[in-house]
């Protein structure tokens, strides 16, 4: 998708059209879809803004640790972003295009950086989960970038990653929405 419709149409659009637009903003999930089609369907957004928003509202809700199902729909959400640094792996790991260039970018660099980038991912993954490391890059080098993550894992807050990742995802989605409709 080269570029977005105008956020009032997203009701009147087909569901393959509102799925689409949020694989642009955030990434392919047969979650996210599940979640927001009835939001989608029923609710009118004067932008995307206020559409990220609503993602952030409803993931943020299944966020309860009460809740194991609801935890394992936002699990599915949050997982879909791709690994850091890192291309998908086969034809079954999406990634949107916008992700691709926005690895691309990332990926330039010492092979050593990108094997300790790949270390720190498994070591992530190991300690939350789930859970992938998401962060709004914003032209960070990557060893900015590995700092952060170092200081999430050792953190070992569970709960505080799962809020940091919900906004790095809309943190993203807004940059690309706005992006997309300066093209």
């Amino acid at each position: 998708m080269s570029s977005l419709p105008v956020p009032s149409s997203l009701s009147s659009l087909s569901q393959d059209e509102q799925w689409r637009v949020l694989d642009t903003l955030f990434e392919p999930s047969p979650e996210l879809h599940t979640l927001m089609a009835p939001v989608l369907a029923n609710q009118t957004f004067s932008s995307y803004a206020s559409l990220i928003d609503a993602v952030r509202g409803r993931m943020s809700a299944l966020s309860a640790p009460n809740s194991p199902v609801d935890r394992a729909v936002l699990h599915g959400i949050l997982g879909s972003h791709p690994r850091l640094g890192r291309a998908p792996a086969s034809t079954n790991e999406h990634m949107s295009e916008l992700s691709k260039n926005e690895q691309a970018r990332l990926n330039e660099g010492a092979e050593d950086q990108a094997e300790r980038l790949r270390q720190l991912n498994s070591e992530y993954e190991d300690k939350f989960p789930g859970l992938r490391f998401v962060t709004f890059v914003n032209g960070r080098s990557r060893d900015v970038i590995m700092t952060e993550m170092r200081q999430r894992i050792d953190r070992g807050d569970t709960e505080h990653e799962v809020e940091e990742t919900i906004e790095a995802m809309c943190d993203i989605a807004n940059d690309r929405a706005r992006k997309l409709q300066q093209s």
